[in-house]
């Protein structure tokens, strides 16, 4: 069955077009409302977004579908995508929803659905839904029609729950965090969450208008907050995406720290301690081959997914994981969470950075990076990548790394990109294989 709706994180578009409308967001709320009544008590779900300004519109669309296929709804207001997952499974709902498109710009939203696990839907959980998607809704009688309430303490909660990520004698004392929160849903608990810890707190991108959501702030426009560790003196940067369930560090030098080192860090700690499983780290396609040996070095193994932090929860669970993640920024500790969560990971390093006693650039550069490079290729409309020409050129450029490097090529399940990627020991090698790759796949499309 194709799928019309859902993308590799739930379904995403600029809003107001496409499939991110409020008539489809209701038919959303009406299906997956739906699918998620068994059993004959009284069905719950449980609806977060982040600040963007159509956030009120598809939560109001949402809560219309739900209550009229008789769930009740509970609107938590502007949280993290990954305290919806804690909150759906501590308040025993059926279903989770954020409203987020991450790290895309505010024109854009999305709709992530978590199940009564907190863990976000199978793929067969999503098809069952587009299923239901295409069929006329089974609105209740007006006596099963749902309520909707908004609760006051999910914040609350939800610091309290990431707080207990780190052992209870651990503080932050004297530790001055950059604190960068994108104009984003975790706008409010992250800084407090750190604060409360005992560390000097610099906020930034904590000023949400509606419209300026990861506009030059955040995890993936890193320069204000780089400038801005180095002005303050501060020991290190913490910069989340949209919807903070993603992570990147920048240390005291205003240097990047990716996903991949953090990762490296997290595992090698756990795995001294003894409290690492698996043997090892679950990521994606797109991490560095730089990680993979120095993971083989201390006697670590490395399971690589297709991209997407779902695909890696699912290897995860599958081979009794507890660290896995994407170069991106998605950190995912099975210990204390259910999905990525951007807060907690930059809780883990603090702690490591106290314990440690070294400064961030010290500690957090755990491995020398092999040379890589990504391009995007937008295209609009077509398939480039089956043109007889692109998948010669591959082929030749798969051919000139074998051995010494790796090639990555993907369309993107957000927007209508194709992702470049390859990586090797000899950089100048690197740039002409994915330049001549992007020319092909330019002039195929």
């Amino acid at each position: 069955m194709a799928r019309n709706f859902f993308g590799t994180d739930g379904i995403r578009g600029r809003t107001n077009e496409g499939v991110m409308t409020a008539a489809t967001a209701m038919r959303v709320g009406q299906a997956a409302g739906t699918h998620f009544l068994r059993g004959d008590h009284r069905h719950r779900v449980v609806i977060g977004k982040d600040t963007r300004l159509s956030g009120y519109m598809m939560e109001s669309a949402l809560v219309a579908g739900f209550t009229s296929v008789g769930m009740d709804v509970i609107m938590t207001g502007p949280l993290p995508t990954p305290a919806i997952a804690l909150l759906t499974r501590e308040m025993r709902a059926d279903l989770g929803v954020m409203i987020s498109a991450s790290h895309n710009p505010f024109e854009d939203n999305g709709i992530k659905l978590f199940g009564p696990d907190g863990y976000k839907l199978s793929d067969k959980a999503e098809a069952a839904i587009e299923r239901l998607l295409e069929q006329e809704p089974s609105l209740v009688e007006p006596h099963r029609i749902g309520r909707a309430r908004r609760i006051e303490d999910a914040r609350g909660r939800y610091i309290h729950a990431v707080k207990q990520s780190v052992a209870s004698d651990v503080r932050f004392d004297g530790l001055k965090v950059v604190v960068d929160c994108a104009n984003g849903a975790a706008y409010q608990v992250a800084p407090s969450a750190i604060w409360e810890l005992g560390a000097d707190i610099i906020p930034m991108g904590v000023e949400p208008n509606g419209t300026n959501i990861n506009d030059g702030v955040g995890s993936t426009a890193l320069d204000a907050i780089k400038a801005r560790v180095i002005d303050e003196g501060a020991d290190i940067g913490i910069a989340l995406d949209g919807d903070a369930d993603r992570l990147i560090v920048i240390d005291e030098k205003g240097e990047t720290v990716d996903g991949d080192q953090i990762m490296a860090l997290i595992a090698s700690r756990l795995k001294a301690l003894g409290d690492l499983k698996g043997d090892g780290v679950v990521a994606t396609v797109m991490s560095n081959l730089g990680l993979e040996r120095y993971l083989e070095g201390i006697g670590l193994g490395l399971e690589r997914t297709k991209v997407g932090d779902r695909y890696v929860l699912e290897r995860m669970k599958e081979g009794g994981f507890n660290v896995g993640g994407e170069q991106s920024g998605h950190m995912i500790l099975l210990d204390h969470g259910t999905t990525g969560d951007g807060t907690i990971a930059a809780l883990r390093i603090l702690a490591s950075l106290v314990r440690s006693g070294k400064p961030a650039s010290e500690l957090l550069h755990v491995f020398d990076p092999v040379p890589q490079l990504l391009k995007n290729v937008r295209y609009s409309g077509g398939k480039p990548l089956e043109n007889t020409t692109v998948r010669q050129v591959i082929a030749e450029a798969e051919q000139e790394l074998a051995g010494k490097g790796r090639l990555v090529i993907r369309p993107s399940g957000t927007e209508p990109v194709i992702r470049v990627m390859a990586e090797g020991d000899d950089a100048a090698q690197v740039e002409t294989v994915v330049d001549r790759i992007c020319a092909a796949v330019e002039s195929a499309a």
